[in-house]
């Protein structure tokens, strides 16, 4: 597929369901093409993707701030407490001799996700200013490669079946990072959503 824009004219773009060859054509903000023999989305004009994505970016690493620097959950037996985070949540599987699972998720959950948003900080932020970062391609790549192990809402499935099945057993006190990390998850969605991968690859080959 060739990495063109929908502003552009003069080249070419493989459906990437029939791999039928079209020519890319100019879109109004928030148009889409469709594949002529499959009905399959080409390509997109997305409104303001720059702004929009960065604003996402900015705001997933300030939850993604708050998610690490506070409590998580809380168990409350009688009169003790004890509060977990996400680090600490990662130690004891570590300690409890499940060092694979340990490392899984802390890449799956923390690493992932934070390397993503840096790397989309390290290229739009000099875009939005018109410039080209170093190595722009090699970057973007490793952002989609590493876009599929970024799974933060698996866990939270498992912290939820957690605390249904710890509900009888302990009160359950939610931490601020609970509630960031869920937004957290919603941001990262929004921000790939957002993200015009024809328009960044535009910006680079221009320059």
């Amino acid at each position: 597929m060739t990495k063109t824009p929908s502003t552009t004219t003069g080249s070419w773009i493989a459906c990437h369901e029939c791999d039928l060859i079209h020519r890319v054509r100019p879109l109004p903000p928030g148009g889409k093409a469709g594949c002529v023999r499959c009905g399959a989305v080409l390509y997109q004009n997305k409104r303001n993707s720059l702004d929009r994505t960065l604003a996402f970016v900015l705001a997933g690493l300030t939850l993604f701030i708050l998610a690490n620097s506070f409590p998580f959950l809380a168990l409350r037996i009688g009169s003790q407490v004890r509060q977990t985070t996400l680090i600490t949540g990662i130690q004891e599987l570590y300690l409890q001799h499940m060092q694979a699972v340990a490392i899984l998720v802390l890449f799956t959950t923390i690493l992932a996700p934070l390397f993503q948003m840096i790397c989309l900080l390290y290229i739009l932020l000099p875009l939005r200013v018109d410039r080209t970062p170093l190595r722009l391609p090699l970057v973007f790549r490793f952002v989609h490669s590493i876009q599929p192990w970024s799974m933060m809402e698996v866990f939270m499935v498992g912290i939820l079946v957690s605390v249904v099945k710890l509900a009888k057993m302990a009160q359950i006190i939610p931490g601020i990072s609970l509630f960031s990390f869920l937004a957290l998850i919603f941001v990262l969605a929004a921000m790939t959503v957002s993200l015009d991968d024809h328009l960044i690859w535009h910006k680079w080959e221009t320059r």
